[in-house]
């Protein structure tokens, strides 16, 4: 009995949250470019970076039900409040960008209906703002949950699609290594998949739920379901923009994505999809990626930071969520391209988790008990995962600056 309370504990906790924000608007506009631009051929990188994901999350979860503490308080006790500082500054970077595609994804999608991007984007800011400032921690995770959950129509759009067996195939097995373009679209599904913010989230969302050391495998049980499933869905939108797009050009607009979807699912289907799929996608990250960041201010400063607390005692937390939320809100106005964007801001991403990394690793080396820090095994699975993407960073940055 205990062991199915933990398991569905796991199954609908910080995990499956964390990664169904994994997959938000400018990771959906990234993997749909890559099939409009390359085919099927970086299909195959969806799936390898799974395990990545995985014993990344994983790794920053153990510490968390370890220690009792978020990442950010963490880095304050063990490496000092200069590196504290530096990764709450990284962490900001990539959380203002984040938001800024979450916002313009919600603002294309209600373009396609006909809907002002400032009406869309204000009322999507105010909900956003009165659902934490109102809610307890369960409340902003269920309502989390059932929204990033349509992200999984894409799924069923791509099978609709009826891709070719025969063209999958073939853009597995050739893949584009030489092209700059090529390689700037692997780093940016790199950054899509394990993006700075989510190693600040989850560690403190699993405390904030009441989770202890005694729940690691429910939380281990979590945060695998939730890897394989942002990978599906990443996947699901290559290969429904392959099918439809791949010849026709690199994408423009996010209309050019629903029109993807349009020889399956007709016009208007292909319309609601991507509004269910892109919103449910971006909705639940903004909430994330705000959460993220303010929590993250508050650990480091050692501040009241519990959604269960009221406004006035956790004024810092509350006060930096609104911020940024508002903030995100507005810059977004002032986006021109959201394609470009969106693929820009996941190649940030990829060449600022080099350093978190990092930092990851000398925390479980110096603040996890023996029996419970990665043994060589591990710690060797973990660098084969990780270095692979620590790589393609750098030699995107050796490429972006012509060297």
């Amino acid at each position: 009995m205990r062991s199915r309370r933990l398991l569905l504990i796991g199954l609908l906790g910080p995990g499956v949250m964390v990664m169904l924000a994994d997959t938000d608007a400018g990771s959906v506009i990234t993997a749909a470019q890559s099939g409009a631009s390359w085919g099927y051929r970086l299909l195959l990188v969806q799936f390898l970076l799974v395990p990545v994901l995985y014993l990344v999350m994983e790794l920053v979860v153990r510490l968390a039900l370890t220690t009792g503490k978020g990442l950010t308080e963490l880095i304050r006790e063990h490496l000092g409040t200069t590196w504290a500082a530096v990764a709450v500054a990284t962490l900001a970077v990539s959380v203002v960008g984040a938001l800024v595609t979450e916002f313009a994804g919600l603002a294309g999608v209600g373009e396609l209906f006909g809907v002002p991007r400032a009406a869309t984007v204000s009322i999507a800011a105010a909900l956003l703002v009165l659902l934490v400032v109102t809610g307890g921690y369960r409340r902003v995770e269920v309502v989390g949950i059932a929204l990033g959950s349509l992200e999984l129509v894409f799924v069923a759009a791509a099978w609709l699609g009826h891709p070719s067996p025969g063209a999958m195939a073939s853009g597995l097995s050739h893949p584009a290594l030489g092209s700059g373009g090529y390689l700037t679209l692997v780093a940016a599904n790199v950054g899509a998949v394990v993006m700075p913010w989510m190693l600040f989230y989850q560690p403190t969302a699993v405390l904030q739920k009441g989770l202890t050391r005694h729940e690691l495998r429910a939380a281990r049980i979590d945060t695998a379901v939730g890897a394989v499933m942002t990978q599906v869905v990443m996947a699901a939108v290559l290969v429904a923009a392959a099918a439809s797009l791949h010849g026709g050009g690199p994408l423009r607009t996010v209309g050019e994505l629903a029109s993807a979807l349009a020889p399956a699912l007709g016009p208007n289907g292909g319309r609601v999809v991507l509004a269910l799929g892109v919103g449910g996608a971006a909705i639940v990250a903004s909430i994330v990626v705000s959460l993220a960041a303010s929590w993250s201010v508050a650990e480091a400063l050692g501040r009241p930071r519990s959604l269960d607390d009221d406004v006035r005692r956790a004024r810092l937390f509350y006060g930096a969520y609104t911020a940024l939320v508002v903030g995100g809100a507005g810059l977004v106005l002032a986006s021109s391209s959201l394609v470009r964007l969106a693929v820009n801001v996941e190649v940030l991403n990829a060449l600022l988790l080099p350093m978190l990394l990092g930092v990851v690793l000398v925390l479980a080396r110096r603040a996890l008990p023996r029996t419970l820090a990665p043994r060589r095994g591990r710690r060797a699975a973990l660098a084969a995962a990780v270095g692979p993407v620590v790589v393609v960073a750098l030699a995107w940055v050796g490429i972006a600056l012509g060297l």
